[in-house]
């Protein structure tokens, strides 16, 4: 053998402490990493309607934060000032419009119960007379099971506590811890910002704000588009003379805030009340809301995407599923809001950081 020939390639060095220790660390990293995942997936099934409780009570607040600084770049008061005047006008407004509206929402909300399963009655009656859609009246459920079906939408509406005193208490937390975030939000933001590194800290504030950007305009539009339609609605059913369209205009403004699902949970049972009253009237009912949809869809959703992020309908009707699969009603309910805050941390932390795929005008900044 040559001595000049050097060492054969498949000769390995020996492990250094060194190497060692960064290995040792590497695992450990991975292994904490691992478990941290496992602890917070445990804790979202585990807490899951104590989160999306603190989730709407950040919304609310979001909404509150937009819109007292709105009023204080109008009017150039203090924000805190503008905070109290728009919490006392909305007090106002729902007040009056609840006391105003009460007796006859209640009145009407006993009557659409009563009314349902009979309107479910006389049209699987009017149905099966028909042979070819006989079988499938056949396999519905008895008119008292999907009654059932529907209220139980109700409860699982709570998101914390059950059933009517729950949902009460939902509104009371949401309302007071709204409040307070708004009324001080560079605590709770600060205070959360201080948990990341201090070379990511501002990168995670660009982050936080894009997302309560995106978060209040989208709310702030939503509103405006709920109140349209929940309008629009009670009006055109009056006008049609359908029964109890102050209580069917109020469902449809309250389930706008579900895009896509809303529209059509909130016109069943309208269809069914019109149509025990004659198969035109559910006819021009049907089309009633077809035009409202086709309002919202193609005048109210595209001006509120263009101040808000834009999320494709199929992303949003999967998240309602998934979320709604996992949390009831309440996650179909906040699936949108969830949608986009998960799109933005995607985009920017994802997409733009670890692709490094930045916009042209938006270059990277060193951390």
């Amino acid at each position: 053998m040559n001595p000049h020939t050097p060492p054969s390639s498949d000769a390995t060095a020996p492990e250094t402490p060194l190497t060692q220790r960064k290995l040792a660390r590497r695992v450990t990293l991975v292994n904490g990493i691992g478990v941290l995942f496992i602890l917070g997936l445990a804790a979202v099934v585990l807490a899951a309607d104590a989160l999306l409780l603190i989730f709407a009570c950040i919304l609310f607040s979001i909404l509150l934060y937009k819109l007292s600084a709105l009023l204080h770049q109008r009017t150039g008061i203090k924000r805190n000032i503008a905070l109290v005047i728009v919490v006392l006008l909305l007090t106002a407004i729902f007040g009056l419009g609840g006391w105003a509206m009460a007796p006859q929402i209640s009145e009407q909300s006993g009557q659409l119960a009563k009314e349902i399963p009979a309107a479910v009655e006389r049209l699987q009656a009017e149905v099966a007379q028909h042979p070819l859609l006989k079988r499938l009246v056949a396999e519905l459920p008895p008119p008292e099971d999907i009654v059932k079906q529907m209220s139980s939408l109700v409860p699982n509406a709570g998101l914390f506590f059950s059933g009517v005193i729950g949902a009460l208490g939902n509104i009371v937390i949401i309302i007071f811890v709204g409040i307070y975030f708004a009324a001080s939000p560079g605590v709770y933001t600060g205070g959360f910002i201080r948990l990341v590194p201090q070379q990511k800290r501002g990168r995670a504030r660009e982050v936080m704000q894009e997302m309560g950007d995106n978060l209040s305009s989208w709310l702030l539009g939503k509103a405006v588009s709920m109140l349209i339609v929940g309008v629009t609605t009670a009006i055109g059913l009056s006008m049609l003379g359908v029964p109890l369209a102050l209580i069917l205009g109020v469902i449809a403004g309250l389930l706008d805030f579900i895009p896509y699902l809303g529209p059509i949970m909130a016109g069943i049972p309208a269809v069914l009340l019109a149509l025990s009253i004659s198969p035109d009237l559910a006819l021009y009912a049907l089309l009633l809301f077809a035009a409202i949809n086709m309002l919202e869809g193609y005048v109210l959703q595209p001006m509120i995407e263009a101040k808000a992020i834009d999320l494709p309908p199929a992303l949003v009707i999967v998240m309602q599923l998934i979320f709604g699969t996992l949390f009831g009603f309440a996650g179909v309910a906040l699936a949108t809001p969830l949608a986009a805050v998960l799109s933005v941390l995607v985009k920017m932390l994802y997409i733009e950081d670890i692709l490094g795929d930045r916009p042209a005008d938006r270059p990277a900044k060193a951390s």
